[in-house]
């Protein structure tokens, strides 16, 4: 954890971004991914690596803002 709450936010925060809307035409692929998972059809193992490549660091940012709210609360 220490990594992540020394890593800058804005990179963190753009990659995020970047990575949750690419491409941007015709869909985004996480919201296709994350569809695909809530229908039951995100079997492919190039679909599950999709969705972890694109929503890895969206995750991440959740984490580190979390970290940070804590920190200020302490």
């Amino acid at each position: 954890m220490d990594f992540l709450r020394n890593f800058p936010t804005a990179p963190l925060a753009a990659m995020a971004v970047m990575l949750a809307l690419a491409p941007f035409y015709p869909e985004p692929h996480l919201l296709e991914k994350l569809l695909m998972l809530s229908q039951g059809s995100l079997t492919k193992p190039i679909d599950i690596f999709d969705l972890f490549l694109h929503g890895t660091p969206l995750v991440l940012l959740l984490i580190k803002l979390l970290l940070l709210t804590n920190k200020s609360s302490d």
